[in-house]
């Protein structure tokens, strides 16, 4: 094992990455399973939980999900009257989703669910990867504007 000195191979990191990834979502589809949500329309959810309306393409990004799969994605949400669309009055050509009061109730137990499935790590520890995790990202995306 590399010394904190010694740079990982980048398939060190792919390789930890796709570990941690797969098993935090084995995690989260397990918790949500019991409350009938998918593991894409919990990440919509979580973002409609605010109560402010997003257009699709906000959606599509938050999600990490093509536009055509989240179009289908949301039709199914509408027609379990979870969410629903209205036109944007700033913009009439653009449409924003929103969660109903089922929508909130669905997002509330899918999310109290998550919460209790997700292993309890210290603030620090948390606030650490999350701050190691985005500075790698942003890392990643810098670099591929070159």
């Amino acid at each position: 094992m590399p010394t904190s000195s010694t740079p990982r191979r980048p398939q060190d990191l792919m390789r930890l990455l796709t570990r941690a990834e797969r098993l935090a979502e084995r995690r989260l589809r397990a918790a949500l399973e019991e409350e009938g949500c998918s593991v894409d329309a919990w990440r919509v959810l979580a973002l409609l939980s605010d109560g402010t309306g997003h257009h699709m393409s906000a959606i599509a990004e938050a999600a990490f999900l093509p536009a055509p799969t989240l179009t289908k994605l949301v039709d199914q949400l509408v027609d379990q009257n979870l969410v629903h669309r209205r036109v944007d009055p700033l913009d009439r050509r653009r449409i924003l989703v929103y969660l109903t009061p089922r929508g909130q109730d669905h997002w509330r137990r899918a999310d109290r669910a998550v919460r209790a499935a997700w292993p309890a790590g210290s603030p620090a520890d948390e606030d650490l990867l999350g701050a190691l995790l985005d500075r790698l990202a942003e890392t990643l995306d810098d670099s591929s504007r070159v």
